[in-house]
Formats: structure tokens, sequence, C-alpha cells
């Protein structure tokens, strides 16, 4: 039996992660028959296909589309273009050109044989599988070579729309102490059924996620790395429409940490749960070989649903994460699994509350590199109770052990940050990170106390929970509203018809590669 200061029941924990593994048991099962077009352009981009044509659609979208059209996306891109290479002895890209810009038809060719068209690709596959390994031991050698923060790491966002000025803040904030710097996507971007292409310099609340855009900060980041003598991590988010391309995306160019939810496009952008689902799992087969960190954001939940009474569905939720990330061979060490800061300050012994869940979800998934969200929902533009909301934050962040600390902004609700103000939280965390740096090992929680009996009440409702989900399938319980007070058709939302049943020639070999690799 683990210790427990809590004195969780860890039987009921043991019972409730083998139900959660039952409902994404159900869900893979559900997904393995289908494909989407956002899978069938990262088989694209990871074949090498880049680049866009004279209309600038980007020329995986270009070869997606056009077996769409024809009705045989079923198949999958893997076999039209093995087959292609056959009979034009062209690379993928040059195939992808010839479609673009000379009206190749790839379907009017003739149609080799299985065997032929998988050894046709396996060079191109293996091509991109030692590109992605090579970007991880990069990353593995900067960390042995410079080292790297201590836990929780130091996490701040920059989201100016333009790539370059993000250089800028993304490198001042390096030298003020960041470990972790997430590139905020623009506004909307998630939405978009495509990925745009190059560099750019427009963008509302936050810059477009490309992959050039990546190529240019992990570039920035590794300069100002050298220069402060600590690797710093890259973060982007590869939730939305697009969700497996930008995990290819960010495995090619080395990125470390993604956005990555099985559940949050669903619920907080309205995407097709099917599609989500889908797309999820080849996106996380890629972040787990790559070595990337995913966040998941259970701590949206709290921005919809009151953080005090609906708690154990941010539990329920990080427990069926869990699972789901397993499936696709996510080890437990790169699963960041969200949870907040969320309640109303006017709550009395809200404090209490806050530390009794923070040290639960710690003790129920001890190996993940938790992150933990600063309060939003609840901050005014009062920045001297801003700032001590932060540091309440903070301080049982570094009492309760967690992996990754999405700093709070005293200017939450008032701008997108400046650097002074980035600045300021980097210097409370700091501060109070040191000077409480071992109180988690010094204090013990008292026996059948508000603590205690708060984390019990969270883990009986989240069993509650998990088990009418089992019942009941996660399909049917998005559309009953059991997570976030938000309520979503099986068949409704955007991207559906992006959704393809897979047909005979099917096969994706990178699931496989990564999977076993």
């Amino acid at each position: 039996m683990r210790n427990s200061k809590l004195n969780l029941d860890f039987e009921k924990v043991a019972k409730a992660k083998q139900i959660s593994k039952n409902i994404a048991q159900d869900v893979q099962k559900n997904i393995e028959s289908y494909t989407t077009v956002a899978v069938e352009r990262t088989l694209c981009r990871l074949l090498g296909i880049d680049g866009v044509d004279k209309f600038d659609v980007p020329l995986p979208n270009v070869v997606v589309d056009n077996l769409k059209d024809k009705n045989v996306i079923g198949e999958g891109v893997m076999f039209y273009i093995g087959n292609a290479i056959i009979e034009t002895k062209l690379s993928p890209q040059e195939i992808a050109e010839k479609l673009a810009f000379e009206n190749l038809d790839l379907t009017t060719l003739k149609i080799n044989d299985d065997v032929a068209i998988k050894k046709a690709v396996e060079p191109y596959v293996q091509k991109s599988i030692e590109k992605i390994r090579s970007n991880r031991q990069r990353r593995e050698e900067y960390i042995e070579r410079l080292g790297e923060g201590d836990k929780p790491y130091l996490y701040v966002i920059v989201a100016t729309g333009n790539i370059y000025e993000d250089v800028v803040q993304a490198q001042a904030a390096a030298r003020q102490g960041a470990d972790i710097v997430a590139v905020i996507r623009t506004t909307g971007q998630s939405l978009l059924d495509y990925v745009p292409y190059g560099a750019t310099t427009e963008g509302f609340g936050g810059t477009f996620a490309t992959q050039e855009n990546f190529r240019i900060m992990r570039k920035a980041l590794d300069e100002v790395g050298e220069e402060v003598g600590r690797y710093i991590r890259l973060c982007n988010y590869c939730s939305g429409l697009c969700m497996p391309e930008i995990a290819a995306m960010g495995a090619l160019e080395g990125l470390d940490v993604m956005l990555n939810d099985a559940l949050y496009g669903i619920l907080f952008r309205d995407i097709n749960m099917q599609r989500t689902l889908v797309d999820q799992f080849f996106s996380r087969v890629i972040n787990g070989f790559a070595g990337v960190i995913i966040n998941t954001g259970e701590d949206n939940y709290l921005t919809t649903a009151d953080a005090f009474e609906q708690a154990h569905t941010v539990l329920a939720s990080d427990l069926i994460n869990e699972q789901l990330a397993l499936i696709a061979g996510i080890p437990e060490e790169q699963m960041g699994l969200g949870h907040a800061f969320e309640m109303d300050p006017e709550l009395e012994n809200g404090f209490l509350y806050e530390l009794a869940q923070a040290q639960m979800t710690r003790e129920i998934f001890p190996k993940a590199p938790l992150k933990y969200m600063p309060p939003t929902k609840f901050m005014t533009g009062n920045i001297f109770k801003g700032q001590i909301q932060n540091a309440l934050f903070n301080e049982i962040s570094i009492w309760t052990g967690q992996g990754i600390q999405l700093l709070g902004m005293i200017t939450e609700a008032v701008h997108t940050p400046f650097m002074s103000d980035r600045y300021l939280a980097i210097e409370n965390a700091q501060y109070i990170f040191n000077n409480m740096k071992n109180i988690g090992d010094e204090v013990e929680f008292k026996k059948d106390g508000i603590i205690q009996k708060r984390v019990h009440k969270v883990v009986n409702d989240a069993y509650e929970v998990l088990e009418n989900i089992e019942k009941v399938g996660l399909m049917t319980a998005l559309e009953k509203g059991m997570f976030a007070d938000v309520k979503r058709a099986k068949d409704g939302g955007k991207g559906l018809a992006g959704v393809v049943q897979k047909s005979t020639h099917y096969f994706n070999p990178f699931v496989n590669e990564m999977l076993n690799k």
C-alpha cells in the first residue's frame, strides 16, 4: 500500500483506473475502423510532403481533398502515394506537386499489389521515423549537457501574433527564469481544417502554429538556452481540427510539450466527438514517440462549471485521459494531466480545498508531470489581489510537488501580458518555491480533517461518474453533459464530414513503427 498524506483509498483508486481503462478501450474499439482527413494529411507530412499550390492551399490538403473528391480516401493516402511511387518513380513530394500543378490523377494509375506498395513507401517512413528519433536524442543530449530548471517547471506564454516578436519575448522570458515557453495560437486556428504555411506576422491573441514558426522558435530557444546554461522547452497546441498534423510538425521540429486533450476540442470548440477521438489517438502516438509531454485541458472545465461542485469531473477526466494516452503509447512520465486553482476566493477555506485536490492529484498520478493551471476565472483586474491569488497558487504547487506550473499573471483579465508582468510572475514563483521548498516533506494533514474529507468526497464522486460513463459509453456521456456542464451531440459539431471508414487496402505503418520503437 502506498503512503498517503490524505489517507486515500488506493483500492478504490485502482478500481477507478480499471473502469477508466474499460472506457478508453471501448472508445478505441469504436474508432479503430475510422480515419480522418487530418490523419491522412498527417501521413502526407510524415512522407515529406510540404509546401502550397498556386492558391496557397497546403499540398497535404491538395492530395487528401483530391482523393476525398474521388470517394477513395478510405483506402488511405499511403496506398495511393505508394502506388504512385511505383508507377511514376517520383518521391511523395514530387507526386504531390505533379498532382497540384499538372493535374496528375492518382486514381487512374495502374494499381500494384499491397506488398509492393508498402515496400515503396517504407524508405520514406523510415526517414521520418529517424528524423523524429534524432530530435528526441538531441533534446536528451541538450538536457544532459546544459541541464534544465527544477520542477515545477516555470511555464509562461507568449502571444503577440508575430513570430519574430514572440522570439524577443520568449528569449526575455528564458533570461528571466522560464523553463517552458508556450506560443499561444491565434484565436480560431483550432477550427481551421488546414495548417497555414510559412512564417506569420499577424494573429489575434496569439500566433499561427506553422512548421516554419516552430522551426524559428526552436532555434531561438536553443540559442538562449546556450546563453543561460539551461535547456528551454517549447510548447504549442495540437488540439483542434489539425490535431495529428500539428503533432507531426512538432515532432519534426523538436517541440517538447504540446496541448493534447481527448475531450477539449469537443467541449470547448464544438468539434465533432468522433473526429476528435480518432485524431487524438494518432496525435498521441506521435507525441509519445517524440518524447513530447502532453498537456490535457481539464482546467477548462472549471471555467464553465463551479470549481468546488465539479472538481470530481476533473479527476474523472484525468483518469480517462491517462488511459487513452497509455493506449497511444505515452508513458506516465509524459502525461501533463491538467487541474487548476479556480475556486471562488470568497469561499471559506477555499485554500484548503485547493490544497486537498492538488495533493490528491499528485498521489493518484505519482509519475506524471502534472500541469497546474493558475487562477483566471476570478481574476478581476485588481493586480494587487491578483498577485496574492497567484502567490497562494504557487504555494500549493511547491507544497504538493506539481510538475508544470503555468504562471499566473497579475494582468489576467486586463490584457495580454507585458514582459514586465511575466517577470513579476516568475519572481513571485521563484521566491515562494525557494522559501517553501521542502514544506511538503514537513507538513502532515489532520486525520479526518477538512482536507482529507474533501479528497474522499471528490474521489467517491469521481468513481460514481466513471461508473455511469462505463454504462453508457463516453460519447453518450458527452451528449449528457457530464463534463464541464457542456452537452455535445454525437453527430454534431465541426469536422464530422472529415471522418471516413477505412477500406480494404488501408494501412498506416507509422502507428506500429512508433508504438513498437
